[in-house]
């Protein structure tokens, strides 16, 4: 079966990295995660990848911290999750680097669009770090952003629900699941897929997001065959 997409951008939450421990990084969680990734990378697809830091901190929960200092150490938490990831798609013999907003040359390259693009078009998994190197926005503008730079078919965003709904449907036995939404229908209901500036970004630059749940981290490569799972923002 061939595959649906040539080149996604998944956006991971880097709560999804901690696993049941919550917090920091449980690798057997990334083994999990990078094996289907693996999966992908040899049906020949491109892979980007922008993963949250609220496994090591969150920035809106920081108190009375300056902005740009809480979100600076978000970025940072972001990093270190690139870095676990990446090294653990290369000891599986996934050729993986990362690329950061932030120069930080004796950790990470330093993000270009020109020079992501050559490596993924070589075949390597590019992990996209610390964000848009800019305060005041989420790492989901990040990957909309960066989906937008490299020319992503498809933002695939996994979290820990099957889609998106009308309401939270961990709250609310009564929540409808949407199976399709335009980005102007998100933006009007506030149904908080990505923030209020990702979601207009990807609906200027017309790039879909996929939503799906990671419990069944096989629905990554359900998703890239074209399978139909999650909820389709278009």
């Amino acid at each position: 079966m061939k595959p649906a997409f040539n080149r996604i951008l998944l956006k991971l939450s880097g709560e999804v990295l901690a696993g049941e421990q919550k917090t920091g990084i449980d690798f057997s969680m990334v083994e999990t995660v990078c094996k289907r990734i693996k999966t992908v990378v040899e049906n020949g697809v491109q892979v980007g990848i922008v993963i949250g830091g609220g496994n090591f901190w969150r920035g809106r929960s920081s108190g009375n911290m300056d902005r740009n200092t809480a979100d600076s150490m978000g970025m940072l938490a972001t990093v270190i999750n690139c870095l676990g990831v990446s090294d653990t798609l290369i000891q599986m013999g996934v050729k993986a680097s990362v690329m950061s907003a932030v120069e930080m040359n004796k950790i990470a390259d330093f993000f270009t669009a020109r020079e992501a693009k050559k490596r993924l078009e070589a075949g390597e998994v590019v992990l996209f770090a610390a964000g848009t190197g800019s305060p005041f926005f989420s790492t989901d503008t990040g990957a909309a952003l960066r989906a937008a730079e490299i020319e992503a078919d498809v933002i695939f965003k996994a979290t820990n629900v099957d889609g998106v709904y009308d309401k939270d449907p961990n709250k609310y036995d009564d929540a409808v699941k949407y199976d399709t939404l335009s980005h102007s229908e998100v933006l009007a209901k506030d149904l908080h897929v990505m923030d209020a500036a990702a979601a207009s970004l990807c609906r200027d630059r017309d790039i879909n997001i996929l939503v799906f749940n990671l419990n069944d981290p096989d629905n990554i490569v359900r998703a890239v065959m074209g399978e139909k799972i999650g909820t389709l923002v278009k």
